[in-house]
């Protein structure tokens, strides 16, 4: 009769089923002894435990019988070895441990890994491989985005399933989205800080498991259903990005629970301080730093990258404090080993790979040191743009850079402007309705005194604090939302839009509600009605960067005459004359023209006016060649139809440009 446990295969890693049995493996260079332990699904009660006979290098594997384990199966490891913190070694005989491998977790008070079964009707799925030039990224929740929808069935409300619903889809559709980008979607749990206070980690930057898709955002099967979710995305064209954290783990420093990698291996998967290894290094500013030097790590990382590819098709990845995964012993290198794994993988040549390019460590700053086939988070576009709609001085300089697309941040290594993710707001800090809204965060409901989150937000109200009913107040905040809206959709690089900023969502000042699963951070979509207009002129901007090539270039401008005698870009200054270097240098100047060449044609065909002053101006126009005439495709001064068609005066003569107004014109 055949043994209940057999010797096994070392690969894959974690639990594998085959026809012969399950086998598992686990990486540990130090443990002494590795068992798995067997759970009645039901109950949760063990009801065996094996230890794994085979050790091949420093995997630990074993073939347990189907008798025992199968698909739905629950299970943990139990790691022995040395409990010797000063040494770096965790080790605890005792602790049910997470496989990292796992592509499921049961949900419960104690987590357990579940055996997933793969089995997927994919169909005729196949990845919109939307060019980087023609993405528009979109930043969403998963659970907020969907959680107070109208339309979307009660019960599919804030899961996989109702992102993948009709309305959803309709709207992602409408106003241009290619590319969700979800908010982390590993399996997680909240800080006992949190739990504590009664809140919890609602964005999900806490893993517990890199490949199981969490369970909160399912009604039973979450592989199946994150599936279905991307199948659906898919079918309409639009790609699905997803947040990972491979910064840090929910075990945190050395006060925190042991769940995973702590009892398995702990002085590789974390970096430790070298001479005390009894602590963590906080890299991360959540207690432990991952190990992307070990190879190991790099291989779990890679690993995992692969399975969300291959077996969930996802489409790409955003890599939070992604400076952590190329530091090494003399801090961050941009020919990192964990950077040449990812070129290395051919699973990972075709899918788009953004970095959040700094953490909280020294030299943590990185922003356009990732290689080539990377794009970046762009902050400094970001407070760029605030910067000059709130009308700070002497911004015109780089403004103008921020807008070509940043060329003297990723102008290198055969880069192009889509390696700049340009955005406005994101998760982290105000949405864009609370940018023009508060001076200040308003974060009380976070139970911190309000000292989180950051307080320089570069934002303004517009004259009042929060909600206001001053007609003159709301109507400039509006015109400000449409001002950024239009700077974003018409820069140069990839522009990516915070889920509700297109019906100006709001949390109430709160610019740091990572612990507010509530009406605080869920997307209001009542907003989406009562700001109908807002929404309809985002799906102007996004036609218009969709018709317009000018406003998704693949190389930067030259801003030197080319045939014909033309530019590419020519800035422009409110007297009607190309800027010169005084101009350049008045840091009282508040307006800016944009005239761009369209196509291959000789003669400069598309302007771009922006006039963050409290004044209104006389923008002298170029001169027009005979018969010809400007036609406004928009003035964010005016509402509704107004905004667009023929403007005041005719060719050659001067634009009235309100006061903190952008206006595009085509001739």
């Amino acid at each position: 009769m055949k043994r209940r446990v057999q010797v096994g295969q070392p690969r894959p890693l974690g639990a594998t089923w085959t026809k012969d049995g399950v086998n598992f493996a686990v990486f540990s260079s130090r443990a002494t002894r590795i068992e798995v332990c067997l759970f009645d699904a039901a109950s949760g009660k063990e009801l065996s435990r094996h230890a794994l006979p085979g050790r091949t290098g420093e995997v630990w594997h074993g073939l347990v019988s189907l008798r025992l384990a199968g698909y739905g199966a629950h299970y943990a490891f139990c790691v022995q070895g040395p409990d010797e913190p000063q040494n770096g070694d965790r080790f605890d005989a005792n602790a049910m441990l997470i496989d990292p491998y796992a592509r499921e977790l049961a949900p419960g008070p104690r987590p357990r890994c579940r055996i997933a079964d793969p089995h997927f009707d994919w169909d005729a799925d196949r990845p919109p491989a939307t060019p980087w030039r023609d993405t528009v990224l979109y930043e969403l929740h998963v659970k907020g985005y969907t959680a107070l929808h109208p339309r979307v069935p009660q019960r599919l409300r804030g899961t996989y399933l109702g992102l993948a619903s009709a309305p959803i889809i309709d709207h992602l559709q409408s106003i241009g989205v290619t590319a969700v980008e979800l908010l982390p979607c590993h399996a997680f749990v909240s800080e006992q800080s949190l739990v504590d206070r009664g809140l919890t980690n609602y964005w999900c930057y806490n893993p517990l498991a890199w490949f199981a898709p969490a369970s909160q955002y399912a009604l039973e099967n979450p592989v199946a259903e994150f599936k279905t979710m991307v199948k659906a995305l898919h079918a309409a064209g639009i790609e699905v990005i997803l947040d990972v954290v491979f910064n840090h783990t929910a075990e945190g420093n050395e006060e925190g629970p042991t769940l995973s990698l702590r009892g398995i291996d702990n002085a590789v998967y974390y970096r430790l301080v070298g001479e005390n290894p009894r602590h963590y290094e906080n890299l991360t500013g959540c207690g432990n730093t991952v190990n992307c030097a070990h190879p190991a790590v790099r291989t779990l990382v890679i690993d995992c990258l692969k399975y969300w590819v291959d077996e969930m098709h996802v489409d790409g990845f955003r890599f939070d404090l992604g400076t952590v995964l190329a530091r090494g012993e003399r801090g961050f290198d941009e020919n990192s080993a964990f950077f040449n794994a990812v070129r290395a993988e051919p699973a990972l040549a075709y899918v788009k790979l953004i970095a959040e390019p700094w953490d909280v460590g020294f030299g943590g700053y990185q922003l356009g040191r990732f290689p080539p086939g990377w794009s970046e988070w762009n902050d400094r576009y970001r407070d760029t743009l605030r910067a000059f709609w709130r009308g700070d001085r002497g911004t015109i300089g780089e403004l103008a850079e921020r807008l070509a697309g940043s060329s003297d941040l990723f102008r290198h290594n055969g880069r192009k402007p889509t390696a700049s993710i340009n955005f406005v707001a994101a998760h982290d800090g105000f949405t864009l309705c609370d940018l023009v809204s508060y001076n200040g965060r308003h974060n009380e409901a976070n139970l911190e005194g309000n000292a989180d989150g950051s307080a320089n937000n570069l934002s303004w109200n517009c004259g009042a604090e929060g909600e206001t009913g001053d007609a003159a107040v709301v109507n400039l905040r509006r015109r400000q939302l449409r001002n950024f809206l239009a700077t974003l959709f018409l820069s140069q690089g990839v522009p990516m839009l915070q889920a509700g900023d297109e019906f100006a969502r709001t949390q109430r000042g709160n610019n740091n509600a990572y612990c507010q699963d509530n009406e605080i951070s869920w997307v209001d979509w009542r907003l989406a009605e009562a700001n109908a207009d807002l929404c309809a002129f985002v799906r102007v901007l996004a036609a218009l960067r969709k018709g317009y090539a000018e406003f998704r270039r693949e190389t930067f401008f030259k801003g030197t005459r080319l045939h014909g005698g033309t530019k590419d870009v020519t800035w422009m200054h409110m007297r009607g004359a190309e800027m010169t270097h005084d101009d350049w240098m008045n840091g009282e100047l508040s307006t800016l023209g944009v005239w761009l060449r369209r196509g291959s044609g000789p003669v400069s065909r598309l302007l771009l006016l922006l006039n963050a002053s409290p004044r209104a101006c006389e923008f002298t126009m170029p001169a027009l060649p005979p018969g010809a005439a400007w036609t406004r495709l928009f003035d964010t001064a005016l509402d509704g139809a107004a905004a667009a068609g023929a403007p005041p005066g005719g060719a050659g003569n001067s634009y009235p440009l309100a006061a903190h107004s952008a206006v595009l014109l085509e001739w």
